[in-house]
């Protein structure tokens, strides 16, 4: 990744876009050397984490992530998960977090020299120009890896440099646990992950 280290950086991350990259990619980000990654090699002056939340009332999965995230590093934007009903009557959950988003990096972006944006959603591309136009330059981090692609044609054009995720497991992936479960000498690449019911 093309880094600078006396450049005012700040990486923006729409959680909900960046976990279903990652997933479709078949690996779980570690946040912790995410942030390690950027801190060695640039001026980090903001990492901040974007995500909608299920009401307080219910627990989240996502819960633990956040707070871990809030005490090491990540400023956390969260919004309530709003729920409706469709015209077939069917219930949906909304909880865009794109205006946040949005409304951070314009605020920001006169005090940066590079902004960092984890998404493929083509939605931000007229952000992404309207902070070049203030003098940013914008990476994007998405996937092109997987069919059909995670990132949008345009979003990726609009960018100053597209990196795909794919290519930084090694730097961004956890490591994954050591199989305790399988017989000895079985190479892991040989295992199968498939549950058998009794």
């Amino acid at each position: 990744m093309r880094l600078h280290e006396h450049e005012r950086t700040a990486i923006f991350l729409d959680g909900s876009n960046l976990y279903a990259t990652a997933k479709a990619l078949g690996f779980d980000i570690d946040y912790k050397r995410l942030l390690a990654y950027f801190r060695e090699r640039t001026r980090l002056i903001r990492a901040i984490y974007y995500t909608a939340l299920m009401d307080e009332a219910e627990y989240s999965p996502l819960r633990p992530l956040i707070d871990w995230l809030d005490y090491n590093g990540y400023r956390v934007v969260t919004k309530p998960v709003k729920e409706f009903t469709d015209n077939a009557g069917r219930r949906k959950l909304k909880g865009n977090m794109d205006i946040e988003l949005a409304v951070d990096m314009m605020k920001l972006a006169p005090k940066l020299d590079h902004i960092v944006l984890f998404s493929g959603d083509g939605d931000f591309r007229s952000l992404i120009k309207a902070v070049q136009d203030m003098g940013c330059r914008v990476s994007v981090v998405s996937t092109l890896a997987v069919r059909p692609p995670m990132i949008a044609d345009d979003l990726r054009r609009q960018a100053d440099d597209f990196y795909d995720l794919v290519d930084y497991e090694k730097e961004f992936g956890r490591d994954r646990p050591p199989r305790s479960d399988l017989p000895e000498g079985l190479p892991e690449d040989e295992e199968d992950d498939d549950e058998f019911e009794d």
